[in-house]
């Protein structure tokens, strides 16, 4: 992805709602695992992993909800001011 696009991570409702669904469901396991290869990941709790390699934390669930209902909220007034003021009849 090109750099100048990284901003459309934080504009994405998909990507807010996969970040909610991981540090929901993984945020929260204490649970340790070793991985195939043995070495990389020794001693690491399943929260510690999802906090390492994907940067999602389990107490930024809060402002995941607010946002994903910010999204739900926006979307359709945007439709509908869109549906009243667009108009691309030509008479």
């Amino acid at each position: 992805m090109p750099a100048w696009w990284r901003w459309y991570a934080w504009a994405c409702p998909v990507a807010w709602t996969l970040y909610g669904l991981v540090a929901s469901q993984f945020g929260d396991v204490y649970t340790t695992f070793v991985d195939d290869a043995g070495a990389l990941f020794k001693n690491q709790t399943v929260a510690e992993f999802v906090n390492d390699y994907f940067g999602f934390e389990h107490n930024f669930l809060g402002v995941v909800a607010a946002i994903i209902i910010g999204f739900t909220v926006l979307f359709p007034f945007i439709f509908a001011f869109s549906v009243k003021v667009l108009s691309f009849q030509k008479r």
